[in-house]
């Protein structure tokens, strides 16, 4: 399976070895050429040594996503730290160029909800920070030796 993912934050970055690491084709676009860093971080060799694809440009860009080799991908990951740039290239990636798997991160749960109810797959760490801390709260579950 070919993978995009766009953003290459904590996140993105994460993804990205996950699905390298399992034998996935992988292509990740950030607009900071030192965002490779994050890919590399703790690994015995760097992120294109690896058979990575990273591009450096602009997610908002065709062509940069063009480059990043959207046109090819079976699944696409939006996990910018922007909402609107990922909602934005999620249906670009859905409508225009067919990904079959349209991932998006989306911060505001509303949003997460109304556009998740349009057709997009949208994961929302913040309504699940909220009903984790919920159940915490009144006592449903407990989180062993965890901080953060």
């Amino acid at each position: 399976m070919f993978v995009l993912i766009v953003g290459c934050g904590r996140v993105g970055s994460a993804i990205a070895n996950s699905m390298l690491a399992e034998g996935h084709e992988v292509s990740v676009l950030d607009e900071d050429a030192e965002a490779i860093a994050l890919l590399e971080r703790g690994q015995p060799q760097g992120w294109e040594e690896r058979g990575g694809r990273f591009t450096e440009g602009t997610a908002l860009e065709i062509e940069a996503l063009l480059a990043a080799g959207i046109d090819q991908a079976d699944a696409f990951v939006a996990s910018t730290d922007g909402d609107n740039t990922n909602l934005v290239i999620a249906q670009i990636a859905q409508r225009r160029f067919n990904v079959e798997r349209v991932v998006v991160r989306v911060l505001d749960p509303a949003r997460a909800r109304w556009y998740a109810e349009q057709g997009l797959q949208t994961v929302c760490p913040t309504q699940t920070a909220i009903e984790l801390l919920e159940a915490a709260v009144r006592g449903q579950i407990r989180f062993e030796g965890v901080s953060g």
